[in-house]
């Protein structure tokens, strides 16, 4: 069989086949599970690689499908399962024998759920040395092993083609836009609440424009030692500038460029006063987007949102009740069970996040394995929405008990 390479269409694993009720199971390159139901080849199986159309399934070369290793820190452990912070994703993965584990190991893995080895026992900070060199600055760079798709974002539709507009077009066509005389747009702002597919969108937006990603986040950014903060985000434009086309990305950027007062710390400060001198230095031939999330735009020093920086906006609302159920399906697990009550959670979860949504089936997975099971039923899902309704309501409760002894101080 001939096989054409086609790198614009999602491309998945098959993991499971339930041939009685004409359901393939597979996973995506980001760890992402859906199930089938269309047509697919009657040669199917478990391994192949295959390219997702909307009505049908095709296998695709088997070398479309590449697992990089990956690090991450590990945040829980349970008895048969660890919780790990992949680049602020949290995975749940099989807990292995070898080797063995303790909450705050850094360790390397590959694919969705297999850790190979512990590489430190403590967890691994960006900017433990003093010497900032191009080592330091790759470590900011997201890789992208793999190839985004804007139909992978579950969220509105108007988000995805104003992102596409400001960002995506600009960096495709930075040339023609240069020779008409047009302005560059250099920062757009993604605001919103936590868990609204910010930093989603972002890595598509980079995928498909084929940008060079540097993400970045105030924690990773922080150092001890003086003047080593301004010299990263100084070096990291620099390396940006040379790209064919970059998106450098800073996430939650209140916590790292907020407003300066004479109260304000010596070392915000200085970061703000980098950021702004990095985003006027980039010449017109710099085909470089800075995009920023935050779900407090007040916050943010107000010089870092005049024309020419952050002038533009993005807001990203909770889903409605339709890109919940959407969302829902797409996150769905390997081993969930074909015609599961999406329509019916979506309709219980209103101002929930998407990553509140994604976290029923994690809830439900767990549920499923203590019972001694491998398939996702309807009453795990809803046990799923359930245990998380329970813990999102006791956050809610905390947080408005921390907010009324705040106003009392």
């Amino acid at each position: 069989m001939a096989w054409e390479i086609d790198q614009t269409r999602p491309i998945a694993r098959v993991v499971k086949i339930s041939e009685g009720e004409n359901a393939v199971h597979v996973e995506f390159l980001n760890g992402n599970m859906a199930v089938c139901t269309s047509e697919y080849e009657t040669d199917l199986h478990v391994g192949d690689v295959v390219y997702l159309e909307e009505d049908r399934l095709e296998i695709a070369p088997v070398d479309l499908w590449i697992e990089t290793p990956w690090v991450g820190v590990v945040k829980l452990i349970l008895l048969d399962e660890v919780v790990v912070d992949v680049g602020g994703n949290m995975r749940v993965m099989p807990r292995p024998s070898e080797p063995v584990l303790r909450t705050g190991n850094t360790v390397q893995g590959k694919g969705h759920g297999l850790i190979q080895r512990v590489l430190s026992e403590d967890p691994i900070r960006y900017l433990d040395l003093p010497d900032v060199d191009d080592h330091t600055i790759d470590q900011f760079k997201d890789p992208l092993n793999r190839k985004y798709f804007f139909n992978e974002f579950g969220g509105s539709k108007q988000i995805v083609d104003r992102a596409r507009e400001l960002i995506e077009a600009p960096l495709k066509y930075h040339k023609e836009l240069e020779e008409i005389g047009a302005r560059p747009i250099k920062g757009v702002l993604f605001t919103g609440d936590p868990g609204t597919g910010k930093t989603m969108l972002a890595r598509i937006i980079a995928s498909q424009a084929e940008a060079t990603f540097y993400q970045i986040s105030g924690p990773q950014i922080m150092s001890k030692w003086l003047g080593q903060s301004e010299e990263v985000i100084r070096r990291i434009f620099i390396d940006a500038s040379r790209q064919k086309r970059a998106i450098v990305f800073f996430d939650e950027i209140d916590s790292l460029a907020t407003k300066r007062s004479d109260e304000s710390h010596e070392a915000s400060r200085r970061i703000v006063g980098q950021l702004l001198a990095s985003m006027d230095g980039f010449r017109p031939e710099n085909n470089v987007v800075i995009i920023a999330t935050t779900n407090r735009p007040q916050d943010i020093d107000y010089a870092l949102r005049r024309p020419g920086r952050f002038d533009w906006e993005i807001h990203f609302p909770l889903p409605t009740r339709s890109d919940r159920e959407e969302i829902l399906a797409k996150s769905a697990p390997a081993g969930a069970y074909p015609g599961l009550p999406h329509s019916l959670i979506a309709e219980k979860t209103d101002d929930w996040s998407p990553a509140e949504l994604v976290a029923i089936w994690s809830e439900a997975a767990l549920l499923t394995v203590t019972d001694g099971r491998r398939e996702i039923r309807s009453e795990d899902y809803l046990g799923g929405y359930e245990r998380v309704a329970v813990q999102r309501e006791r956050k809610r409760e905390e947080s408005e008990i921390k907010r009324g002894v705040e106003l009392h101080d």
